[in-house]
């Protein structure tokens, strides 16, 4: 039997996703597999503003056409980059227990948050990001920066940001916990949906095939996603825009925590639900009606003005 084709992007962390999932592979399901590397647009146009190259499948659609053109078997991805809306032709699966899903400031002088000066250069990507930071620090001077989590850190240390702000999972992933000042709290910044989360998608004509992925599935993560996307998917929300959500588990209850910010940061509105979710379909209610809420009090108004184009 020829080994299965992992499709990933070519980034450090990118790749220690698809070892991982390699290993796994052949430690719990006794199967061989290899990688192969595909280019993605996000990856083509990393320097590029985000406005300017569009954002649904931006890490995430060449690694899908691989797995419908017969390039690749299986496609790894943070499940935070994958659209709501996948393919009809292909399935997706959340796997693994999921990492700290929280932010965390790297900043060049070992300073927190709290402690950086008044416009202190503040980098990320992520508008999610930087209106919740407003919210707290209206005077830092937030900054656009592209590129991988390597490439991140070397504009900070050259001199570019004071400080930048990237997700905990992928700096551990990376062995680069050591470079982290502050893990900031989600009463502080909520962190992106699913993010610290792995998916496998495969083609859905294969989806019988690939019943073995249930084994790598951790029962709690996989509800937690559901929920969060539930959120999402409900406001119509997007990676750009200042959307966050976190779901766990605490004794057998699911806490969920959803936020909506205009851009700058000057408003915010925030719901919490909790509930018995015993599946994934429960957590997805528990999602849409988090989401609900956020809706009545004013959120649908808050997205349209930050970006949402629905």
């Amino acid at each position: 039997m020829k080994p299965l084709r992992i499709a990933t992007r070519g980034s450090a962390l990118a790749l220690w996703q698809a070892n991982h999932l390699r290993e796994a592979l052949d430690t719990t399901c006794a199967t061989a597999s290899e990688i192969v590397v595909v280019k993605t647009t996000g990856d083509r146009l990393a320097s590029a503003p985000l406005e300017q190259i569009g954002l649904k499948g931006l890490f995430t659609k060449e690694l899908e056409d691989a797995l419908i053109d017969g390039r690749a078997d299986l496609a790894v991805h943070s499940m935070k980059d994958v659209p709501t809306e996948l393919s009809a032709a292909c399935r997706i699966s959340t796997v693994f227990r999921r990492e700290d899903p929280r932010d965390a400031l790297v900043s060049r002088d070992g300073q927190s948050l709290s402690a950086l000066p008044p416009g202190a250069r503040v980098g990320t990507g992520s508008l999610r990001r930087s209106a919740q930071l407003l919210a707290v620090r209206p005077d830092l001077a937030m900054a656009e920066i592209r590129g991988n989590v390597d490439t991140r850190l070397r504009k900070l240390d050259s001199g570019g940001y004071d400080a930048i702000v990237l997700a905990k999972a992928g700096l551990d992933r990376l062995g680069l916990s050591a470079r982290i000042t502050e893990i900031l709290p989600p009463e502080v910044v909520l962190s992106a949906v699913a993010q610290g989360a792995l998916g496998v998608e495969f083609l859905a004509a294969r989806e019988d095939e690939f019943r073995w992925l249930d084994r790598l599935v951790d029962s709690e993560t996989k509800r937690a996603v559901a929920a969060e996307r539930a959120v999402l998917a409900e406001l119509q929300g997007g990676c750009r825009l200042p959307l966050g959500a976190w779901a766990r588990f605490e004794k057998d209850e699911m806490l969920l925590d959803a936020c909506v910010l205009s851009a700058d940061g000057s408003e915010s509105i925030r719901r919490s639900r909790s509930g018995e979710c015993a599946s994934a379909r429960d957590a997805e209610k528990l999602g849409k009606s988090v989401a609900g809420e956020l809706g009545e009090a004013g959120a649908d108004r808050l997205l349209r003005l930050a970006g949402r184009v629905a």
